[in-house]
């Protein structure tokens, strides 16, 4: 079966790079979904560097642009995303990563971002947050996506 997720491979990572067509700025979007549920977790920003280390660590690492560096998924918070595969779509400027999410994806403490729809004409929020942002991030949390 083509489509079953795989460890990463890190010999010959530098293909699925070169082929990423990357921005003016050098980023590229990428999507995280859980790998086993399918359920869309983010999207944040990749460079060069952050595709790379991930693709090396097999831990997922984006790109803050607010930060101008690179954010660690779970590195301050501990809720780290283990990347299982990365896809890159058919024109080469999107990234799919397959994860195994540990604990929650968004910095509300929300399991993924996008927890707010239009519902009865209204923008509702239809998820509550499973953690304190404080309580991942500590007092003075400030963490964007970038």
């Amino acid at each position: 079966m083509t489509d079953t997720p795989t460890q990463p491979v890190t010999l010959n990572a530098h293909k699925l790079v070169e082929a990423v067509r990357f921005d003016p700025r050098g980023l590229v979007a990428c999507i995280a979904q859980q790998h086993d549920t399918g359920e869309v977790l983010m999207m944040a920003w990749m460079n060069r560097e952050a595709v790379e280390e991930t693709l090396a660590t097999g831990r997922v690492c984006y790109y803050s642009r607010s930060r101008q560096g690179l954010w660690r998924k779970g590195e301050t918070s501990g809720q780290i995303q283990k990347l299982v595969e990365l896809r890159l779509d058919c024109d080469g400027d999107t990234l799919l990563a397959l994860v195994e999410q540990h604990g929650v994806a968004c910095h509300t403490g929300r399991r993924n971002c996008f927890f707010r729809a239009m519902r009865d004409g209204e923008l509702a929020v239809i998820a509550e947050p499973l953690m304190d942002p404080e309580a991942l991030y500590g007092s003075h949390h400030g963490h964007s996506h970038g």
